[in-house]
């Protein structure tokens, strides 16, 4: 078989290696790709044609390419419709349509259907009128949680600790200097106190086909948001994540499989909705349980950097069980372990930072180590050197039947990488690495 995986992350880098790994599958075209897919066993990148959106491109580069089937990793894509786009011309697609992508594209119409549908989650109201907000916050008090409507590339969740904060957060996001027209409305929620985790899943929903709608859940995994080791400094798109989680209980997320993906998935249904894709809840395990914060409608980047490296099954298979609605019946098997993937980042990053930093890798001390990178921001320069492109550069992954393994494989990989200005954190899925006040 021949796939189509859209984006240039690390997760697409973890989704084109997953999908490698198939029997089945004999090359993975990654679109645009990174400097990691472009070495990446039976990968090739491609650039989708002058003047083409990638949208457009993903379906021309697809059809000429006569791709068997698509995963999409990224959000924003899947909002404008690329899913849509390639059903309709014969493309079957990992990636819900845009009716479903909705659920992350607007924090409001997302609390509306878990209201809706009684999903657990915690309690908001939405706001146009910056007045408004700005008096409701008055009110409430803090701490307090500031979230722009729209897409915002993780940059319009605003915790706010007092009530100056929040303020200020309703006053940058909804004058646009914050997160520009993604900030014109806001979901102003209560806080809650606990600890977050992510619980990444498959979903196969078909309108006709309700018999067969089902959401299989993997295993939870944590993300470490915050730049500084100790869960300090200013809050980031993450800085490394953990799988499983010895903390998380059967009877938590039996909780959750009840009180918030059941009730999920009794919505999708009943909103008509074609989602084959993933889904990603964001999490709060509370004093009364696990509430809902959010949701993604694609796989969470760090966490699939630590999650698909723990299947015991084939990617691709699992993936065609969501396009033709077997996923219910599929055989999902997971290592025994865990696995530790912190990530690496250009200096100064979540602000300002220098990009075109050549990036060294001592690929037998990552081997010998047992790890494996999973490029974000980097590309190749004109010469084939790999060069930093962004903020988050990679994730380290490392695999031990104990945690401590993990950690020491993931950290001992690390040292064989350098560039100028990099930067980790060194506690990655240690107690209260991604706990903070």
């Amino acid at each position: 078989m021949k796939v189509l995986v859209i984006g240039s992350g690390g997760r697409e880098h973890a989704i084109s290696h997953r999908l490698a790994l198939s029997k089945k599958v004999g090359e993975v075209i990654c679109v645009p790709g990174n400097g990691g897919t472009a070495h990446e066993e039976k990968c090739r990148n491609a650039v989708p044609p002058a003047g083409m959106t990638l949208v457009e491109g993903a379906v021309e580069i697809a059809k000429k390419e006569g791709v068997d089937f698509a995963v999409i990793g990224p959000e924003d894509p899947l909002a404008e419709g690329i899913a849509d786009a390639l059903w309709d011309n014969g493309i079957p697609t990992v990636g819900p349509k845009a009716k479903g992508a909705a659920l992350e594209a607007s924090k409001d119409l997302s609390k509306v259907f878990m209201k809706k549908y009684g999903v657990a989650c915690a309690d908001s109201e939405t706001f146009t009128d910056k007045e408004a907000a700005l008096a409701y916050v008055e009110k409430k008090g803090a701490p307090i949680v500031i979230k722009a409507d729209g897409l915002a590339a993780g940059k319009g969740v605003v915790v706010a600790k007092t009530k100056e904060d929040a303020l200020k957060a309703v006053r940058d996001l909804m004058d646009g200097s914050a997160v520009g027209d993604a900030g014109k409305k806001l979901v102003i929620e209560e806080y809650l106190q606990g600890v977050e985790i992510s619980v990444l899943a498959a979903v196969s929903v078909k309108p006709g086909d309700e018999k067969n709608a089902t959401i299989r859940p993997f295993l939870p995994a944590r993300d470490h948001k915050r730049l500084l080791d100790g869960a300090q400094g200013p809050n980031t798109g993450g800085m490394g994540a953990v799988c499983p989680l010895s903390d998380v209980t059967a009877e938590t997320m039996a909780q959750f499989e009840e009180r918030i993906m059941k009730p999920t998935l009794k919505g999708l249904v009943a909103e008509g909705m074609d989602y084959r894709g993933f889904i990603f809840f964001g999490l709060m395990i509370t004093k009364d349980g696990p509430k809902a914060l959010e949701y993604n409608v694609r796989l969470g980047d760090p966490e699939t950097q630590a999650v698909l490296p723990m299947m015991d099954f084939d990617f691709a298979d699992m993936c065609l069980s969501i396009i033709d609605g077997s996923l219910g019946s599929f055989g999902m098997k997971w290592k025994s372990g865990f696995q530790v993937a912190p990530v690496v980042v250009s200096g100064g990053y979540p602000l300002k930072y220098a990009k075109g930093k050549k990036i060294s890798l001592d690929e037998k001390k990552i081997a010998e180590a047992g790890a494996k990178v999973f490029i974000a921001g980097a590309v190749e320069d004109s010469e084939g050197a790999l060069v930093t492109s962004g903020g988050r550069v990679l994730a380290c992954s490392a695999h031990g039947e104990t945690f401590d393994d993990a950690w020491k494989k993931a950290y001992s990989a690390i040292d064989g990488i350098s560039f100028e200005g990099a930067f980790h954190r060194n506690d990655i899925g240690l107690p209260g690495a991604a706990e903070s006040n």
